[in-house]
């Protein structure tokens, strides 16, 4: 089969695993502004950037958005939060190839480009007459920080004891 078509079984199951843990994540959360904060999703979101990259984090943040509202933890405003940042996490450190580059990526995406596209899904689908475009780039950042806080302990360590490389490598 040829290599360029074929899908990394490794990246897809290590995917999975993220997904899996954003949903399982997501008991804990805590309602901020009409919003419903979830900083494990985002902790996952830089796991993934690094990891992963940016398309298969950005497919692990839309499943586990998914899953999350299928099963009542999470509201629509997921989609836009955890997929923006989930994505721009990624394509900065692909990019950049430094981890600072995915925590502000993991920021930037989710709070400001992920909070201003939530406001029209809140007020069209959701009915929230009092949203505005910025009304969620707060409770978003406040939910982001959370998580990319535990997801810089954890990176850092893994980089500074070298397992960092050898599990990107082992994802090749």
């Amino acid at each position: 089969m040829n290599n360029s078509k074929s899908i990394n079984v490794k990246k897809l199951a290590v995917t999975g695993i993220f997904a899996a843990l954003a949903v399982v994540g997501s008991f804990v959360s805590f309602p901020v502004a009409g919003s419903k904060c979830a900083p494990v999703q985002h902790f996952v979101n830089i796991c993934c950037a690094v990891l992963v990259g940016p398309w298969w984090g950005l497919a692990c943040a839309f499943v586990a958005s998914l899953i999350r509202n299928l099963l009542g933890l999470g509201s629509l405003l997921a989609f836009p939060g955890s997929m923006c940042g989930a994505l721009l996490a990624g394509l900065l450190y692909k990019f950049g190839k430094k981890l600072p580059f995915a925590y502000i990526g993991e920021l930037f995406g989710t709070s400001v480009i992920g909070g201003m596209l939530a406001f029209p899904i809140a007020s069209l689908i959701m009915g929230n007459e009092t949203a505005a475009l910025f009304t969620f780039v707060i409770p978003f950042f406040i939910s982001c920080a959370g998580g990319t806080i535990l997801a810089i302990i954890l990176t850092v360590a893994l980089k500074k004891a070298g397992a960092l490389s050898k599990m990107q490598d082992s994802l090749k």
